[in-house]
């Protein structure tokens, strides 16, 4: 078995980067899917290496060849000139090399601080939403090719999950088929949706990294973009407002339309919302079972998302 030096410099050797200039490599915590490593060469630059588990580890549906949607996400983010990582080397399955974005995760910052980073970020986030795509669902075709319209790729997406409760026999507050019913009657709404557009779809506040300074704070890098999908850029404001709302983070708001995005909050908007709230609360209980956090995280996991998980069926179910 080849150890984790070799590991490393081969990664560099198949990108072009000299592998004798590895200085140092150490492991990268928060994640909860790759494999992730810091590399850092004798000039002083800095590279992330991604690995993902292998083929036969158990998984959700939709997690088959995520590196290939990070690198999707990186391509088409860095057009915007918002702050993404740079693929490094050619693709490849095996694993996903990149730039490293200064700043560390998402902290507890003063009022002040937070409220000028949320405007920042509502700003980028517009930026990424000008990317279209080529059609609606997952880039690495772990669901099948993409769709030619959004209900039919989400319905997919969201079908996807609940097999995968039932394959994995996933605790969930509802019965699987109750909560399939609930979300179809929220399905016409996806019709409105005829733009396929990048979606991150995991910005929470770890996947933020933030630029601290004498001078002030910037946001670094916006990094992980494994979970990106061609959609509805209103999903994205649920990972934005994790197991919150959205609309009680004006700051953010404020920079997000200021910066040429659009977004009403009308009845129809919120219930298409919550259908979205809905699909991510699934996978964040379904996914304990392959991922196996230990029976305290699970519990912990179970006792916050559930009641969201209801809330969010419970209005995305209302009939209009």
């Amino acid at each position: 078995m080849v150890d984790g030096w070799e590991r490393a410099r081969q990664v560099l050797d198949g990108a072009g980067l000299a592998p004798g200039l590895l200085a140092g490599r150490r492991t990268l915590t928060g994640g909860t899917y790759n494999e992730v490593e810091e590399l850092r060469l004798t000039d002083g630059s800095r590279y992330v290496v991604k690995f993902p588990p292998p083929a036969t580890a158990p998984g959700l549906s939709h997690e088959r060849r995520l590196v290939v949607s990070e690198a999707e996400f990186c391509r088409a983010a860095a057009a915007t000139g918002v702050p993404v990582p740079r693929v490094v080397g050619p693709l490849s399955d095996a694993h996903l090399l990149l730039t490293h974005c200064p700043g560390t995760a998402w902290g507890d910052f003063p009022e002040g601080e937070v409220n000028g980073l949320r405007g920042e970020l509502g700003g980028l986030v517009a930026r990424l939403h000008t990317v279209t795509g080529p059609g609606f669902g997952y880039p690495s075709g772990a669901l099948g090719p993409l769709a030619g319209d959004w209900r039919t790729a989400f319905t997919a997406m969201y079908e996807a999950v609940l097999d995968d409760a039932r394959r994995f026999r996933a605790w969930l507050p509802r019965p699987v088929d109750e909560v399939a019913r609930t979300a179809k009657a929220a399905h016409d709404l996806l019709d409105e949706v005829t733009v396929p557009r990048l979606v991150h779809f995991d910005l929470w506040r770890g996947n933020i990294l933030v630029e601290r300074s004498d001078s002030g704070s910037r946001v670094g890098g916006l990094i992980d973009g494994e979970r990106m999908f061609w959609g509805d850029p209103l999903a994205e404001f649920v990972s934005l407002a994790l197991l919150d709302d959205i609309e009680r983070d004006p700051h953010f708001l404020t920079g997000y339309q200021e910066a040429g995005g659009e977004v009403v909050f009308d009845a129809v908007t919120r219930r298409r919302l919550a259908l979205y709230r809905s699909y991510l609360y699934l996978i964040m209980l379904v996914e304990t079972v392959p991922r196996a956090p230990g029976d305290a995280q699970v519990a912990r996991v179970r006792e916050v998302v559930a009641p969201q998980l209801t809330a969010a069926l419970d209005e995305a179910g209302q009939a209009q």
